[in-house]
């Protein structure tokens, strides 16, 4: 099966990108592993006449939304995210009505039709530094209400407005004190995602993205506590398998494990589901994209 996809890919001039949470033997065979961000400027960049996102809904749309001429497909039609589905576009109209002179952030965790309403998007890797460039004191921030605390706690002299109050992830909302404390009694560092719940964020050692934590596991040897969707341990522990990480088995993303090989066969075999986006929907939401990658570039 691998065989027939790596086969597949280079007879369609496809690129296959996965995100970090994706199952290992999806990993394997993709040209571009990350997180959200990552994803979001290689798929700008490539030349690929094909491009398969393993992952969830909303990087499907968002590589489209950057290659609007190219085809994008995800394998599985299904594969969504319950933290996008808890921001909707009326939501944020009626936001910026009670704040009008607020500007909309918006988690690149979301609908193609939630970030057409923004003024730029984010990744947990960027959110900091993309509300610190806003000249805007009110800083409307959805869906995830975690990350608008950690960037919150960050910038003081903002004031961010959670959209809607309790978005989360729910993955990310089941890591615990009991957790840390476990943790600390056998020892080594808790290191965890920005969508955690900001009582274990102010008890880690690290608070930081998928694509962070891949960039500072390069250095020291101490064990780490990942706080994050499992599959992101053991990403690490092939980069660096020297290095001992945990995870917590039952943090696991149900739609990040519904691509299997065979779905990725056949998605490439058929060229089937391709992302279909309005081009109004696309234009507006790509300036928010591409006005957030020029902030990090």
């Amino acid at each position: 099966m691998e065989k027939d996809i790596r086969a597949l890919k280079a007879e369609k001039n496809a690129l296959i990108m996965a995100h970090n949470y994706q199952p290992m033997e999806i990993q394997v065979l993709a040209d571009v592993v990350g997180d959200s961000l990552e994803l979001a400027v290689k798929a700008k960049e490539t030349g690929a006449d094909l491009i398969v996102v393993c992952g969830v809904r909303f990087m499907a749309e968002t590589a489209k939304i950057l290659n609007p001429d190219k085809k994008v497909i995800i394998p599985v039609e299904d594969a969504g995210c319950p933290l996008a589905d808890f921001l909707t576009p009326d939501l944020i109209r009626e936001a910026k009505e009670r704040y009008p002179d607020a500007a909309v952030v918006v988690y690149v965790n979301s609908t193609a039709e939630s970030k057409a309403l923004a003024d730029i998007t984010c990744t947990s890797a960027n959110a900091v530094q993309v509300v610190r460039s806003l000249p805007n004191d009110t800083i409307l921030f959805g869906p995830d209400a975690n990350l608008a605390a950690y960037v919150q706690r960050e910038l003081p002299e903002k004031t961010i407005v959670p959209v809607p109050p309790g978005g989360h992830c729910y993955v990310h909302t089941g890591f615990t004190l009991a957790d840390v404390e476990a943790a600390r009694r056998k020892g080594g560092m808790v290191v965890c995602h920005p969508e955690c719940l900001p009582v274990v964020q102010e008890q880690a050692d690290l608070i930081v993205s998928t694509g962070g934590m891949v960039r500072d596991a390069a250095s020291g040897d101490e064990p780490w506590w990942v706080f994050t969707e499992r599959e992101m341990a053991s990403r690490l522990r092939v980069l660096y398998p020297e290095r001992v990480f945990y995870e917590k088995p039952g943090a696991v993303c149900a739609d990040m494990k519904k691509i299997s090989l065979g779905d990725l066969r056949r998605a490439l075999d058929r060229e089937e589901h391709e992302v279909v986006l309005s081009p109004e929907v696309m234009n507006r939401a790509r300036r928010a994209i591409e006005r957030m990658i020029a902030v990090g570039a």
